[in-house]
């Protein structure tokens, strides 16, 4: 029963992700989501069961089983955008499958569920900027948070002009966008962590994703808790979030809730096993 009750979490999580599967399967027609999205639920359902093992890089294995996945499998093998200009191509092309999908699962109402654990989990953008050494921030949070915004009014125009200008090899584009995106995306994204001497500061300030995210976080039902009853307030759980969230708060207002990536860092520095999901 203890083992049972230790996988819990696992478990859940990789029924709720078959369960997206089977729908999405039965209801598409398309085998592909079956093996999607049963992928992604085993890669994190072994995560989470490592973390529970007290594994350091429980994360990063499912980080790098799902960020590989999408990033090569997805992106540059089956050449499918996956970056938002893929959500806003779908979209306007009036298709629900592939980045709609994703967006959807992933990203607009999934969060509502689990929050901003794309951002911790399978994000493969913050799979490389993860690997860099600045693993939590020394400063208080800049307020540039406005430039996710400008970058995510430029993906919508970006993609609104190839349709509004009849553009030609729209799809070629798109792959193309996906390269250039994705290495735009890096390039920044270390120099920002070099700069800044924080790894997450591409996705504090510039990644347009957040966007959908961030308002969708703050009625999430996962959550990072901390138990009063162990806690002795010694705050090195907000010292080693790297997103500079206030841990100890335990309230939706606390600041920068919606930024929690469920990376656990917070966890694994408290001396005292006081926070759980």
């Amino acid at each position: 029963m203890k083992i049972l009750k230790n996988y819990t979490g696992p478990l859940v999580m990789f029924l709720v992700f078959e369960a997206i599967a089977v729908t999405l399967w039965l209801t598409m027609d398309n085998l592909f989501y079956l093996f999607n999205f049963s992928y992604i639920g085993m890669s994190i359902a072994i995560g989470l069961a490592l973390f529970e093992n007290k594994y350091i890089h429980a994360r990063r294995v499912t980080q790098l089983l799902v960020g590989l996945y999408m990033l090569v499998y997805l992106g540059l093998i089956c050449n499918e955008n996956m970056q938002i200009e893929g959500f806003w191509y779908y979209l306007f092309s009036g298709v629900f499958e592939a980045a709609t999908i994703h967006y959807a699962v992933a990203k607009i109402f999934g969060p509502f569920v689990f929050g901003r654990g794309w951002c911790g989990y399978a994000c493969w953008t913050a799979m490389v900027l993860d690997l860099l050494p600045y693993k939590r921030s020394l400063e208080e949070r800049k307020k540039w948070g406005f430039l996710r915004y400008i970058t995510f009014g430029l993906s919508l125009v970006f993609v609104a002009a190839l349709f509004l200008l009849n553009v030609g090899n729209k799809e070629r584009i798109m792959f193309w966008s996906f390269l250039i995106g994705n290495a735009l995306y890096y390039l920044t994204g270390i120099s920002l962590a070099l700069a800044l001497q924080d790894n997450r500061a591409f996705c504090k300030y510039i990644c347009p994703v957040t966007v959908f995210l961030k308002p969708a976080s703050y009625f999430s039902l996962l959550r990072v808790k901390v138990d009063k009853s162990k806690c002795v307030s010694c705050g090195s759980c907000s010292r080693a979030c790297p997103m500079n969230v206030d841990i100890m708060d335990p309230s939706r207002k606390r600041k920068n809730g919606t930024e929690c990536i469920l990376c656990m860092e917070c966890a694994a520095a408290c001396k005292k096993d006081a926070i759980r999901f």
